[in-house]
């Protein structure tokens, strides 16, 4: 969307807020990735295909970047110069671990009220107040910035993570109850002394990883346009763009991935995944996370400088560029239209802007002037106390979180096995994560708490089908 289409966007949410009729299904609508990455797969391998325009050397990237994506990594020295260089502090020896089927992951199970085995789907990310050389969060003086559950031979592990849930009740306004579940984190068994006093901690699950080429490709000016016409529009939503420092171009740039918009490339976000989660050292990021106090971390082996070369970190990043998307399921069944309704009445496509056209890709050409549907505004919000975590990034406050895209969430559960949302998979179900919403989305929570449960039963029909 670009600031042409501010009014016209203005003037159809207005209308759309007076009532709920069933919406008609958009030209191209069914097809979220555009012509370029769309592929009908709706099995367990629906996110972990390539987009159907690319071409036969480019297969062959995607191919060999799939399988640096997914097979494990072990520690140096090792035979397997390739894939050695692993920790010495590392969450997951691969990719795939995290991002299992190229989908979302989940917190670990929980009984008698705590988690039953360490998480590796999720991460804690760490700081205190301040901020680095480049002005995102200053690290943690003993564990750096990402709190590591696991070490290679030799190497103590910084320690463990507990997740503990609280229960909260409510009731929709014809009387149906809900409960939603509360976590709370502490880190315990530390390897190398107290944490500093005023940690600052912040959860993050592994997020799916399609279409990311094609939301590098959305024009800045478009991102910026959703920030200017919520602001126009004057309900309290206001959401503002993170200006984040990128690796490989050297500057700071606009915030697309990540949680908080604290990313603003692909390749930032891969090379960055390489050395927080597994230890591997890249050109981009090429000195271990060994604090001073961690003498064994700082003596650990190295599987080379770098650990991964970049010829193979290139084509990892072009393979997560190159996922396709997932088709639409359904979308033209009158209950989804019905749900469609219901999601513009409530205000959600605001945050949630469904679709843009994208502009000039640097790497890829295919994924050039696409029309795509991907339901983000790439701006950070406000989400209210609920879902704060009190910690800064870059200029993401301590309540702020992207509008993740919502393309894909129909299928976690069939990809992954479950349903777990939100930034640390608190919520249950569909419904569980739009009840989470706060802060600047609490009109449109309070729109759905008053909604008829034929209405509540359709918005998630609706947001299955994307």
């Amino acid at each position: 969307m670009n600031s042409r289409h501010l009014a016209a966007f203005a003037a159809c949410t207005f209308a759309l807020a007076a009532h709920a009729d069933p919406l008609p299904l958009e030209p191209g609508e069914a097809m979220p990735g555009g012509h370029a990455a769309t592929i009908d797969d709706h099995g367990r391998n629906a996110f972990s295909l390539p987009a159907p325009a690319l071409g036969d050397a480019q297969k062959t990237t995607f191919v060999v970047g799939n399988s640096f994506f997914k097979k494990a990594w072990v520690e140096a020295p090792a035979s397997t110069t390739a894939r050695d260089g692993l920790g010495p502090h590392f969450i997951a020896r691969s990719c795939g671990a995290c991002h299992t089927l190229d989908g979302r992951g989940a917190p670990p199970e929980v009984r008698d009220g705590v988690n039953a085995v360490q998480p590796m789907e999720l991460l804690i990310r760490l700081s205190v107040p301040g901020r680095d050389a480049h002005g995102g969060p200053a690290p943690e003086p003993t564990y750096g910035g990402q709190f590591n559950n696991d070490a290679i031979p030799g190497v103590k592990p910084e320690g463990k993570v507990r997740i503990r849930y609280e229960e909260i009740s409510g009731r929709f306004a014809d009387g149906e109850r809900y409960t939603l579940l509360k976590p709370h984190y502490s880190l315990f068994d530390l390897g190398y002394g107290e944490l500093d006093g005023r940690t600052l901690m912040s959860p993050r699950i592994a997020p799916q990883v399609i279409g990311l080429g094609l939301l590098e490709a959305i024009r800045e000016e478009d991102v910026l346009a959703n920030a200017e016409r919520q602001r126009e529009e004057g309900r309290g939503v206001a959401g503002i763009p993170n200006r984040v420092w990128d690796a490989p171009s050297g500057e700071h740039r606009l915030g697309r991935f990540g949680w908080k918009a604290n990313v603003a490339s692909v390749a930032h976000q891969s090379a960055g995944a390489f050395l927080g989660d597994m230890g591997i050292t890249s050109s981009l990021f090429p000195e271990q996370d060994c604090a001073p106090k961690q003498a064994d971390c700082l003596a650990a082996h190295a599987g080379g400088e770098p650990e991964i070369e970049d010829r193979r970190l290139e084509q990892v990043i072009f393979y997560s560029q190159t996922l396709a998307v997932p088709s639409r399921r359904e979308p033209g069944a009158p209950e989804v239209l019905r749900g469609k309704a219901v999601f513009h009445a409530a205000g959600c496509a605001s945050c949630h802007v469904p679709s843009y056209v994208t502009g000039p890709h640097p790497t890829i050409p295919q994924f050039s002037g696409q029309k795509i549907w991907p339901y983000t505004d790439l701006l950070l919000h406000d989400m209210g106390e609920g879902l704060a975590d009190g910690r800064p990034d870059f200029e993401a406050g301590p309540r702020h979180w992207k509008t993740p895209p919502l393309w894909g969430l129909g299928l976690v559960p069939t990809v992954n096995g479950h349903s777990r949302y939100l930034h640390d998979g608190r919520a249950r179900s569909l419904m569980e994560a739009v009840l989470w919403h706060g802060g600047e989305a609490e009109a449109s929570r309070q729109h759905v708490l008053k909604l008829s449960k034929a209405d509540r039963e359709a918005l998630v029909r609706f947001l299955e089908s994307l």
